[in-house]
């Protein structure tokens, strides 16, 4: 306010100024005194109408007491003029009817530009309610440069990540249910077998071979349990970004060695001949050795599983691209066309394992994934059409 009224009084003495310019210092004065406290009493009557705008009603009635303290000033100063003998009373008359008409003039547009803005208001009010209830679409709000259109666009910019935040958190609710689902599943089916296990050993109905062939299968069936455990800590973990693994630089070739020679005899075990190809010398990358060993057990181990007696499985890595690449390839069966969207998801197995009878956790190529990306690397596969090939990448080592 007081800024306002210091701009009352400046452009009242430059007025004033003017007039002493032309009819000298005695006229400038009585021009000051004449039109200051005009201004000053006029613009501290609209800092209070400012304040109390909920009192006066809406826009339209807001513009109106604008445009009659713009006339209200006018008229005053006019007939002060008149009263100091500046202005004949027929002047007064006259400057006091045009003022009132440009004033009514005036009003009349404030209505018009009012009902453009009521418009928008109404639409932006309209559909902010819309989006309270739920509708996300968008483009349905007033569009201009003007202030409305601004808020308008910024609506709509909200809508959109509101509802692409409603989408994540649907997905992520649908994918926490899945994952509860499997889990649970999962884990019936040990569980069962554990129990009727230990139950047929406690009463003694197993005994000889059927008894030592149920510890085995009991040793089996915890240790599944137990891979299935670690499996869903090490995913909850990488998802929350609980992240503390210690970054190195090593060398992929020993430590594919070493993984495929453990695999090896898995692999013999079903008639599957796991090999090894390596282009080049050293394949140096920036990553952690015990999570990328990890990925590739997972790999090498889902590949033995789906490839069939007398088939193979061959683990390569080279540089490519500036980056570290690892394939993992079956002679499998291949991936159908319909679970190839799912492939990397907790749980799912498709094709002949809908049962979920098969072995493993089902967890392996999504904890495999996440541990990849984790590393700033990308895991995907191609069908070869006499068999499957998992790739994924690692960051190269970075030169000293």
């Amino acid at each position: 306010m007081i800024r306002s009224l210091s701009i009352g009084i400046l452009v009242s003495a430059a007025g004033s100024f003017a007039v002493g310019l032309i009819y000298g210092t005695e006229a400038a004065v009585t021009t000051f005194y004449l039109v200051a406290p005009v201004a000053v009493i006029v613009l501290a009557i609209a800092h209070w109408a400012a304040r109390h705008r909920s009192r006066i009603g809406n826009i339209s009635r807001q513009l109106a007491v604008a445009i009659g303290l713009v006339v209200a000033s006018i008229l005053v100063t006019v007939w002060i003029g008149a009263d100091r003998m500046f202005l004949s009373d027929h002047d007064a008359v006259v400057i006091s009817l045009m003022a009132a008409v440009i004033g009514l003039v005036a009003l009349r547009v404030g209505q018009v530009l009012h009902a453009g803005i009521a418009d928008d208001v109404d639409q932006i009010r309209s559909g902010l309610q819309r989006i309270g209830e739920g509708d996300r679409e968008t483009g349905l709000l007033p569009v201009g440069s003007d202030e409305l259109g601004e808020i308008a666009a910024d609506i709509d910019a909200m809508t959109i990540r509101l509802a692409e935040e409603e989408k994540r958190r649907d997905e992520a609710e649908l994918a926490r249910r899945n994952l509860v689902a499997a889990v649970s599943h999962d884990l019936r089916t040990p569980i069962a077998s554990l129990r009727l296990m230990t139950e047929a050993i406690a009463d003694g109905v197993a005994t000889g071979e059927t008894r030592e062939r149920y510890l085995s299968e009991l040793r089996l069936q915890v240790q599944m349990l137990g891979d299935l455990v670690d499996d869903l800590f090490e995913l909850s973990r990488i998802e929350a970004g609980d992240i503390n693994w210690v970054m190195g630089q090593i060398d992929i070739v020993p430590l594919l060695t070493e993984t495929v020679d453990a695999m090896r005899v898995q692999g013999e075990a079903r008639g599957v001949r796991v090999l090894t190809e390596i282009q080049g010398g050293e394949v140096a990358a920036k990553a952690n050795p015990e999570k990328v060993q990890r990925v590739l057990f997972n790999l090498i181990q889902n590949a033995i599983r789906h490839t069939p007696a007398d088939g193979s499985v061959t683990v390569r890595a080279r540089q490519l691209d500036g980056q570290v690449e690892v394939e993992v390839e079956d002679s499998g069966m291949g991936i159908a066309e319909d679970d190839a969207p799912h492939v990397f998801e907790p749980f799912y197995r498709g094709g002949l394992d809908v049962s979920r009878s098969s072995e493993g956790s089902g967890l392996g190529l999504a904890v495999s994934r996440a541990i990849v990306e984790a590393h700033g690397g990308r895991i995907w596969f191609e069908s070869t059409g006499s068999g499957t090939v998992m790739r994924f990448t690692l960051r190269p080592e970075v030169a000293a």
